[in-house]
C-alpha cells in the first residue's frame, strides 16, 4: 500500500469535513480511554462547532483507487495560524484508529515541521498519560515543559520545539 500523501484540507467540503469531524470523535475517544479522562472538549464537538474554528487543516490522504479519485483522509493536524515571530500551537494531531501505527502522525507532523514552520517555535499539548503521543512529540524533538491540570483527574503535557 502507497504512503498517504500529506495536502492541505478544506472543511468546506462537506465529505473532507465529515471525515474530519470522524477521525477526531474516534481518535480522542481512544486518547480519553488512555488518560482515563473522558471530558476532552473535542470529544462534544458538534461538526458545525469544528468548522466555525479558526484553524488551518493538514491531512493525510491515502491514494486513490484510479487515478483522480480523491483517497481516504486518515489522519489530521490542526493549527491556528500565529503571528510572524510567535510560536505556532497544535490544536489537534489525531489519526484514524484503523490508520494507527502506521507513521500517520508523524508524516504529518514531519511536513508541518519542516514544510511549514521551518524555523518557528512549536508548542503542543497533549494528556500526560497519552504514552504514544508523549514518544512522538520527543522523539521529533519536542521539549518537555511544565505539566499542568486544567481540571480536576486531568494532567496536561506541554511541549515545545525551537528550531534548528
Amino acid at each position: 500500500m502507497p504512503s498517504p500523501l500529506v495536502r492541505p484540507l478544506d472543511l468546506t467540503n462537506d465529505r473532507v469535513a465529515g471525515a474530519v469531524h470522524r477521525i477526531g470523535l474516534a481518535a480522542y475517544a481512544v486518547e480519553a480511554e488512555l488518560i482515563g479522562f473522558d471530558g476532552i472538549p473535542a470529544l462534544g464537538e458538534s461538526l458545525a462547532e469544528l468548522r466555525a474554528r479558526p484553524l488551518r487543516w493538514l491531512g493525510a490522504v491515502s491514494a486513490g483507487g484510479a487515478e483522480g479519485v480523491e483517497g481516504v483522509v486518515c489522519g489530521v493536524l490542526a493549527w491556528e495560524e500565529a503571528a510572524p515571530g510567535e510560536p505556532v500551537h497544535l490544536d489537534r494531531l489525531c489519526v484514524d484508529p484503523a490508520w494507527f501505527r502506521r507513521g500517520i502522525a508523524s508524516l504529518l507532523l514531519r511536513h508541518a515541521l519542516t514544510e511549514l514552520f521551518a524555523g518557528r517555535v512549536v508548542e503542543v499539548t497533549t494528556g500526560a498519560a497519552n504514552a504514544p503521543a508523549v514518544a512522538l512529540y520527543e522523539r521529533l524533538g519536542f521539549v518537555r515543559g511544565a505539566d499542568f491540570s486544567p481540571v480536576p483527574g486531568l494532567t496536561m503535557a506541554s511541549f515545545s520545539r525551537r528550531p534548528g
